[in-house]
């Protein structure tokens, strides 16, 4: 039998139909599970679940499963290598998101959960989150490539649905976290810093504390703990937040995990008749998913999705056939991608993301963005029954609060009250976590010497006010006229290989009575290290180290500031000298 007959099975129209009516099929069933067409929920799934099984029953019949296989591919593929360069693209912020679960209250509590193992926990993997990070983003990426030129499908099917899986369980797991649950936790205190004493006085007064055991430095108790909830996946790193203002919810999340488990499933159902793919199938699976490629790009706002994508398949199918004995096979298109992703995540982590899609880029407005937030606006209802009639009736709050009969006992009974989301609420983008202070006792003389702390320190105190205890520069930094900031997210490990460029800045600054100041976290012995060993005498200020972390990757780096405008942004490896920065970066 010829390959395009297997292709089309036993009849190319009818089975290009079945898929069709397949991916039909299965949006309305992703539609109807989404609350905007709740109310639709029992027609779309009626007919998203017939539709799939009649589609499913005419390609086993007809013989389709190799062109439903090879629809998926495309769409699985071409997602995977999308999925995979977001994250690339800031390993960093992908390693954040990793480290969210590995802590102790987050996924292990399910494992404590579903195994009644309260001492499991995955914090050991926190130091290697980066490391993880970087592999997870290669594999996906390789694996798309791979999903797309069919190369090696047997193995790479079956990888790809182990990786499904564990991403299936973690969106789950993120969709149906719920903070108030209790679970079993095993925790160690230590003497030395007085928490197992603290634990110890509390196990009088708490019964539900049980001591597993205790020795003369630490204590070992299981006790009841809520989990740690994590509210965003990541799964599209902040693309998706940066390009259409909003992550994926986790349900959502959890749908499209869904939508390419069940893809998969029709790779690996065809994976036994599926070969490596001809030179023409290359031309059209290629360019079907460079169409999506370029989609995904255009969405995220970022073309370099659909050229990398088009570069490393390429590469991947050059190397096959130019790969001479050793390397012109598909582990030499794995080989190829690899090292290509490598050098992509080495230049990312060594500078800053390629596409910085943070609050804190380059040409975006932070006074904006703080203020951009949505207040939530909910509708009451109330669920009475009549006592003359016997039956239900609703109400909204306006009709309750202006018929006084309703609150008649013996002309209505209230049977239960509830709340709909008309306009759902949305946290600013830059919320109160940027808000550079300190206290007033910690200042030093260069602080005080900033003009901006004098102007607070000399504000007069109005009748009734407290006296004012710190500064804060949150609206300073976003109105300033022009201002130069040092992000520096954590003051022990920054490199300061560059810090005779900084210091020439600093004094280049001074001399033009340009606003520069540092931002870090640190405590006040830190700072005080810090300015003697490099002999930084300039002002600086605190703030949460997870608003440092959005700030900037690199530590430390430079930002320009212009009337609440990021006009230039620095990473340490890419310090301009003084006159460069003076000439191209000050106004």
């Amino acid at each position: 039998m010829k390959r395009q007959e297997t292709v089309g099975g036993r009849s190319f129209f009818f089975n290009a139909i079945f898929v069709v009516l397949n991916l039909v099929g299965l949006t309305f069933v992703v539609l109807g599970a989404q609350k905007w067409f709740e109310s639709y929920f029992l027609l779309f799934s009626f007919i998203g679940y017939t539709t799939m099984a009649i589609a499913a029953a005419g390609l086993f019949v007809f013989s389709g499963r190799l062109m439903m296989s090879n629809v998926a591919r495309v769409l699985v593929g071409s997602l995977f290598i999308v999925s995979g360069l977001v994250k690339a693209n800031d390993p960093i912020g992908f390693s954040y998101k990793l480290e969210e679960y590995f802590e102790d209250g987050a996924l292990a509590f399910r494992i404590k959960e579903l195994f009644g193992a309260p001492g499991f926990s995955l914090e050991f993997l926190i130091s290697s989150a980066l490391t993880l990070s970087v592999i997870i983003c290669v594999i996906e990426i390789v694996l798309g490539v791979l999903l797309i030129i069919g190369g090696k499908i047997k193995p790479v099917v079956w990888i790809s649905v182990l990786m499904m899986a564990f991403f299936t369980f973690l969106t789950w797991h993120t969709a149906n976290c719920n903070p108030e649950k209790k679970f079993k936790d095993r925790n160690t205190y230590a003497f030395s810093d007085g928490s197992a004493q603290l634990k110890w006085s509390e196990m009088k007064t708490n019964k539900s504390i049980q001591v597993v055991s205790k020795t003369s430095t630490t204590l070992v108790v299981d006790e009841w703990m809520t989990p740690q909830c994590v509210s965003d996946c990541g799964c599209f790193g902040d693309a998706m937040k940066g390009s259409i203002g909003r992550s994926l919810t986790p349900t959502e999340s959890l749908w499209k995990d869904i939508v390419l488990m069940y893809l998969l499933f029709w790779i690996f159902l065809a994976q036994w008749i599926t070969e490596p793919n001809s030179s023409r199938q290359n031309v059209v699976f290629v360019a079907c998913s460079l169409g999506l490629l370029a989609l995904f790009s255009w969405v995220f706002s970022w073309y370099f999705i659909v050229i990398f994508g088009f570069v490393l398949v390429l590469a991947a199918l050059w190397m096959k056939r130019n790969g001479g004995v050793l390397l012109g096979n598909y582990y030499g298109s794995i080989l190829i991608c690899s090292l290509l992703l490598f050098s992509l995540t080495t230049y990312v982590l060594m500078y800053e993301p390629l596409k910085d899609y943070r609050p804190y880029a380059v040409g975006k407005n932070l006074w904006k963005q703080m203020n951009d937030g949505v207040e939530g606006k909910y509708e009451s209802t109330f669920v009475l029954r009549n006592v003359k009639t016997g039956k239900k009736e609703v109400f909204t709050q306006k009709e309750y609060m202006a018929n006084k009969n309703l609150w008649d006992a013996k002309k209505y009974k209230f049977i239960e009250g509830s709340q709909r989301e008309i306009i759902p609420a949305r946290l600013a983008t830059i919320t109160e976590q940027f808000d550079p202070f300190l206290n007033i006792t910690d200042l030093t003389r260069a602080d005080r010497e900033f003009d901006e702390v004098k102007k607070q320190l000399s504000r007069p105190v109005k009748e009734g006010e407290e006296p004012i205890s710190e500064i804060s520069l949150r609206n300073y930094v976003a109105h300033v006229d022009q201002i130069v900031l040092l992000s520096v997210k954590r003051l022990s490990d920054a490199n300061w290989n560059e810090i005779s460029r900084y210091k020439a800045i600093v004094k280049a600054c001074k001399r033009r009575n340009i606003p520069l100041i540092m931002v870090t976290n640190a405590a006040p012995n830190e700072l005080k290290e810090f300015r003697s060993t490099y002999g930084m005498h300039i002002p600086i200020f605190l703030n949460d180290e997870t608003e440092l972390k959005a700030i900037s990757r690199s530590n430390p780096c430079l930002l320009v500031v212009r009337h609440g405008i990021v006009t230039s942004k620095f990473p340490h490896r890419s310090t301009p000298d003084v006159h460069w920065f003076i000439k191209n970066s000050i106004k």
